[in-house]
């Protein structure tokens, strides 16, 4: 139960979550930092980790110059973190991916969240690895998939760097330049729930589309079979 309760206080308040860290020594820090985004990347079954809010309450710290956290440390650690996790996930996809998700054991996984994450590799290739790096889930399991798929390494390490550099850089930035407004220091958590929901708006919408939108073509199909007998109705006549 104390790692459930570690988690959900994480999810909940970051901020004095990392405050915690803080009264334990820098180095521990920086350690937690990196192994929690290097988790949510790096392995398949913890993909609801809050790594966008973690990163910005990392920048929003190191901006205070009370907390002792420095940037230039701060950026190394949260560039690392999700490029070493996407590889290690990258393998474990190629190697026991299969089994994986034969074994139902990853319940995050569903059938709708293999075929957005599919759907955007067969739509953009490699560059779906950078574009899913900025969704929450889909970063998860997209250098998973692309192990499956049998995407050449090769393809996905340069557009996996980048996706960890620009992503990492992006969220801590905010947090670092933000971290010094009134109305942030006043309203954090609030700001957060902001950052999960827009974070999470893609995919949801996403989802839904993909629950939803299939009545369409259907629909379609049908008026053109309407179109069409009423077209050789009229030749007839």
């Amino acid at each position: 139960m104390g790692i459930i309760n570690f988690f959900v206080n994480l999810l909940r308040d970051p901020r004095s979550a990392i405050a915690g860290w803080i009264a334990m020594g820098l180095a521990p820090t920086y350690s937690f930092i990196f192994l929690i985004i290097f988790i949510e990347t790096g392995v398949v079954f913890l993909p609801f980790l809050p790594g966008d809010s973690l990163l910005f309450a990392a920048g929003y710290f190191a901006h205070d110059v009370e907390s002792g956290m420095k940037l230039a440390v701060l950026l190394p650690v949260v560039w690392c973190a999700p490029i070493i996790g996407d590889e290690c996930n990258f393998f474990i996809g190629r190697f026991f991916g299969q089994r994986i998700i034969e074994s139902g054991k990853v319940k995050a996984m569903t059938p709708e969240r293999i075929a957005k994450t599919q759907g955007m590799i067969d739509k953009w290739g490699p560059l779906a690895v950078f574009l899913g790096r900025f969704f929450p889930f889909i970063r998860t399991f997209m250098p998973f998939i692309s192990g499956i798929s049998g995407m050449k390494w090769r393809r996905f390490a340069p557009f996996s760097v980048l996706g960890g550099l620009v992503w990492s850089t992006l969220f801590t930035l905010l947090g670092y330049f933000f971290g010094g407004v009134p109305f942030v220091q006043a309203h954090f958590e609030m700001v957060i729930v902001l950052i999960l929901v827009i974070s999470l708006a893609p995919t949801i919408i996403g989802l839904l589309k993909a629950k939803f939108g299939k009545k369409k073509p259907a629909q379609s199909d049908e008026s053109a079979e309407a179109v069409t007998a009423a077209e050789v109705t009229e030749t007839a006549e």
